[in-house]
């Protein structure tokens, strides 16, 4: 079976796939269900970022919005909340990459292994052609929303309690109160 025919097979069977999952190294991978904050966080930061698409263009999605993309090892995205500004798919998946890609962490994102499945997801999103990525962290501090910028392997910007974000050039002029978050 050739490669097109086995990521056409795979992104079929993503469609009957009940709940979050994505394609990775040629293999569906599920994601479990998120608790209260990290959902909580991520349909806050897709409002924000659907009032900025209704002045600005562009649209924002929610948790579960599936992003096709051509990677080796890595066929599709589902990230906690995006912003995307390719071409609508009707009722099938996304046919790219947000330019913009929020991931929320949940209890079980934190750890050394956790870390470096993260580091190579944002890898896959900018090899995809996604300019920036949040990772929001609700257990920190200090630094609640780092701001990964394409190409980059470190935060360009880290944002707490407080503090307006940003997720320039991605979404530009769009910020949103890190506070807004919790509530």
């Amino acid at each position: 079976m050739s490669t097109v025919t086995d990521t056409q097979a795979l992104i079929a069977q993503l469609y009957e796939v009940d709940g979050k999952a994505e394609i990775v190294g040629g293999e569906i991978v599920r994601m479990s269900p998120t608790g209260d904050y990290p959902s909580s966080a991520g349909f806050a930061i897709a409002v924000s970022l659907r009032e900025h698409a209704k002045k600005h263009g562009g649209r924002a999605y929610t948790d579960n919005a599936a992003f096709l993309v051509e990677l080796p090892h890595r066929k599709s995205f589902s990230p906690d909340a995006s912003y995307y500004t390719g071409p609508r798919a009707k009722m099938k998946f996304l046919p790219e990459a947000p330019v913009f890609a929020v991931e929320v962490r949940s209890e079980n994102d934190y750890g050394s292994v956790a870390e470096q499945a993260m580091a190579e997801k944002r890898a896959d999103y900018f090899a995809a052609g996604t300019k920036v990525v949040w990772d929001v962290d609700l257990l920190s501090d200090d630094a609640v929303i780092r701001v990964y910028r394409e190409g980059a392997t470190e935060p360009s910007a880290t944002y707490a309690r407080g503090d307006a974000a940003e997720a320039e050039p991605a979404v530009p002029g769009w910020t949103m109160s890190v506070d807004d978050i919790f509530e």
